[in-house]
């Protein structure tokens, strides 16, 4: 059988087999050239943000901890504050291509591409018990692009998911320099805070980068009541 693969539109055949035949093995959208250049997260990495260790030992820390992380850990302020964030793949510059196609120019069909590999390693990271909440955009951002990213990510995952934060910096994070986003204050507004309490709540993002935009969230959420806060991302740069 044969496929167009939607990032570079090659025809390609699909190997049958009983799997995908009794509808037990999911048919992909990406030809096997551009499938291998998203990398999925493996191996060892940081106890705390899921970074990869890999290829980046200056990172490394004792006790599985990165350097980035430890400096949340020391600040009274955000210690403690996210349990975790995990993400599907490294944010390397196909992904970083495939995201800006989907994210900025609309084409919405690219999603298909990470379904598996999102549903599975959410799994293997995160309790089916958990609720998901989006990370929002602002106003302007989401009438300049038409729909919210990681709400969309969220609806790939069969959990229920809650609105119950708005945003309140308009300014993109993607624009700030590390420093900025650092000393950003706080992100959101809380709409709700029903369904909070003692609540795991795992927010969903297309990228961690410094970890600012999901602590803020984190934050509020734990304010309201939420037992545990994590976050899962598609990429992590």
């Amino acid at each position: 059988m044969s496929e167009y693969c939607l990032w570079c539109h090659v025809r390609y055949h699909r190997r049958m087999n009983w799997h995908r035949l009794l509808g037990m093995e999911p048919s992909d959208v990406l030809c096997g050239d551009c499938r291998s250049r998203l990398l999925l997260i493996n191996g060892d990495v940081c106890q705390g943000c899921g970074r990869p260790f890999e290829g980046t030992e200056n990172w490394r820390h004792e006790e599985g901890w990165c350097a980035d992380c430890l400096r949340w850990q020391g600040d009274h302020a955000w210690s403690g504050v996210l349990e975790k964030n995990r993400s599907v793949y490294v944010y390397n510059d196909f992904l970083k291509e495939v995201i800006s196609r989907w994210k900025f120019r609309g084409d919405y069909a690219l999603m298909e591409a990470f379904r598996h590999d999102l549903c599975r390693e959410f799994y293997r990271h995160f309790s089916a018990e958990s609720l998901l909440v989006p990370i929002p955009l602002s106003r302007e951002r989401l009438y300049e692009r038409g729909f919210n990213q990681a709400a969309a990510l969220a609806q790939m995952l069969p959990l229920p998911a809650l609105d119950v934060l708005e945003r309140s910096d308009a300014k993109k994070q993607s624009k700030k320099s590390r420093r900025e986003r650092l000393r950003t204050e706080q992100l959101f507004r809380l709409r709700s805070s029903e369904s909070l309490h003692g609540a795991s709540i795992v927010l969903i993002d297309d990228i961690y980068t410094t970890g600012t935009t999901v602590r803020h969230a984190a934050r509020m959420l734990r304010e309201a009541g939420a037992a545990a806060v994590s976050s899962f991302t598609l990429a992590r740069s």
